[in-house]
């Protein structure tokens, strides 16, 4: 059982960081093999909304296949839970991290559906609310179960070592850790397949 932990920060060690790892020290405990995967502080290409991967008839190809989009694809695909971790700017999360999700899910989500995710968001502050719902959405559109703690995943602190006190915060994170172990124990244990997808049905209200 392998969970894998995205770090969706420019900052490698950071609050982001700490409280990832939080996660991971959990999950390890619980019986989980855990990775943490840094997206860099580069800059990420959007979606630009150009089809290439449909019209490819490969799923995941991106019409811009570089080593971070390609790397990331394939561990989420290996992986049996997925964490995505983002500070809060300016109440939303890092735009890098959201560029890249963008292209991830578009054109791969369908591979990662059934698969249990969650995500934990880092601020000073606010925004923490507003920056979990947003990366929630990636999920609840795969039809990815969203594995919930005892609070919005959230900690707070400017430094690292401001996150180790948020006694809270940290106790959101073990509880995770803990909960997305035991809904992938129990999905191995025999659950029943994905329901039947139905074909897409898309509404268009301006006509």
């Amino acid at each position: 059982m392998k969970i894998l932990l995205i770090n969706g920060s420019p900052h490698e060690k950071g609050c982001t960081y700490t409280a990832l790892c939080e996660v991971a020290s959990a999950a390890r405990e619980a019986g989980a093999e855990t990775e943490i995967f840094h997206i860099g502080n580069g800059p990420q290409r959007g979606c630009i909304a150009c089809g290439a991967c449909r019209r490819s008839g490969k799923p995941d190809i991106c019409a811009f296949p570089d080593e971070i989009y390609t790397a990331l694809v394939e561990k989420m695909e290996e992986a049996d839970g997925i964490v995505i971790g983002s500070p809060v700017y300016y109440a939303g999360p890092n735009g890098s991290l959201c560029a890249l999700l963008d292209r991830v899910f578009f054109s791969h989500g369908k591979a990662f559906a059934g698969k249990p995710s969650a995500c934990v968001v880092s601020c000073r502050r606010g925004g923490a609310s507003s920056s979990f719902d947003r990366l929630n959405k990636y999920f609840t559109i795969n039809r990815m179960p969203v594995v919930s703690s005892t609070y919005w995943n959230s900690v707070h602190g400017m430094k690292p070592e401001e996150v180790l006190q948020d006694l809270e915060g940290l106790q959101v994170m073990r509880t995770l850790g803990r909960n997305m172990v035991w809904m992938i124990k129990n999905l191995e244990k025999g659950g029943e397949e994905l329901p039947h997808r139905e074909k897409g049905i898309a509404t268009n209200f301006i006509r």
